[in-house]
């Protein structure tokens, strides 16, 4: 198996690389024996783990040959799916802090990013786990090893630096920024700086009248955007306001349940652009994974809580039969459906949303 050449300086590796050496533990594997298996040198399995040598940089064939080596020696097969997110989140890591001369070359401009690839880049500038690998991660190691990808201090201050100048930039470029614009706000959106909420509301400020917008416009993603933003910033209001236009607009409904098939992996992450949310096509995601998928994130979903309850309900209303197929997903969302409705959180529409779903639920048991 050949081995990647030098880097350039401007690569960066570390989640993938994390994510190789939680595949390589999952099995569980030395460093070495790996090497055998693959025909290579150590310092090259321990410069992927580190991220030296960035998986993104290796040629096909030779990743498809640690993708089929990893795999027949028994790795575990849901950490495999997240390799692809992985060298995507690298990507992006890379061009926010050393930006491309092209803006079209940006990667948050070049394709719409999926849950898994955010949550990796947040894990790599924050240090928040995804809630999917947090049990793996949590896995004891010899020795102080670190529990997740790691960035300079000096990097992950830069990243959200370089994020804001990319933002601005791509307002600047009007609708050909839109999509690097709405990404890069989005990532923002986990920047701690004391600063970060002030940026951020100056920032929204631009993408609030597509608030205002009742009816489906090419505009709408940037009112999605707008208001699950304000939500993680603090104020739900707009989310509120948005979850409400929602109601009664048939394609406005369809682009949302699009978009979260989209984001929480029930079609295909392929999406160059914004467009396939102007002609959503339900037949497009898989109704049963996008319901377990809304019903397993209520509870990681502070501040955007209303828009899960109603895209629930939208979901079930769209394909009644779902309960029947997943009746272990039903009765956790009829449990969820109880507390919320005991904790008294929701906006007047939600509520109302939430005792639909619960009534539906009682009427399938």
């Amino acid at each position: 198996m050949a081995t990647t050449g030098s880097r350039s300086r401007a690569d960066i590796g570390v989640v993938s690389g994390f994510v190789l050496r939680m595949l390589r533990e999952s099995i569980p594997l030395p460093q070495t024996v790996l090497a055998e298996h693959l025909g290579i040198d150590l310092g090259t399995v321990q410069g992927w783990e580190s991220g030296r040598r960035p998986l993104g940089s290796v040629r096909t064939m030779d990743l498809l040959q640690l993708r089929r080596t990893l795999a027949l020696l028994g790795a575990e097969g849901a950490l495999q799916g997240w390799l692809d997110a992985a060298m995507d989140a690298d990507r992006i890591l890379t061009a926010v802090l050393r930006p491309p001369a092209d803006p079209d070359d940006h990667p948050l401009a070049g394709w719409v990013q999926s849950r898994e690839t955010a949550n990796l880049v947040a894990w790599a500038v924050r240090g928040i786990t995804p809630p999917a690998l947090q049990a793996r991660a949590a896995r004891p190691r010899r020795g102080p090893t670190p529990t997740g990808p790691q960035l300079t201090a000096t990097d992950r201050a830069d990243f959200f630096t370089h994020l804001r100048r990319t933002a601005e930039s791509a307002n600047r470029a009007g609708e050909r920024g839109l999509l690097l614009r709405r990404q890069s706000l989005y990532l923002a959106s986990y920047d701690p700086a004391p600063d970060a909420e002030d940026w951020a509301e100056q920032a929204l400020r631009t993408m609030r009248p597509a608030l205002a917008m009742r009816d489906y416009t090419p505009r709408w993603i940037e009112a999605r955007t707008a208001a699950t933003v304000a939500a993680r910033q603090g104020d739900p209001v707009p989310l509120y306001d948005f979850v409400d236009s929602l109601t009664g607009d048939q394609h406005s409904e369809l682009a949302n349940l699009a978009y979260w098939g989209y984001w929480l992996g029930s079609m295909p992450p392929t999406q160059p652009d914004d467009g396939f949310l102007h002609r959503p096509d339900p037949t497009a995601w898989s109704p049963v994974h996008l319901f377990q998928q809304l019903v397993g994130s209520l509870h990681d979903a502070p501040g955007t809580v209303d828009l899960y309850v109603h895209s629930l309900h939208t979901l079930l209303h769209l394909h009644p039969w779902l309960p029947l197929a997943d009746p272990a997903a039903a009765r956790h969302l009829q449990e969820r459906a109880t507390e919320l409705l005991e904790a008294r959180i929701l906006s007047p529409v939600s509520r109302r949303d939430i005792e639909s779903v619960h009534y539906r639920l009682q009427k399938t048991n």
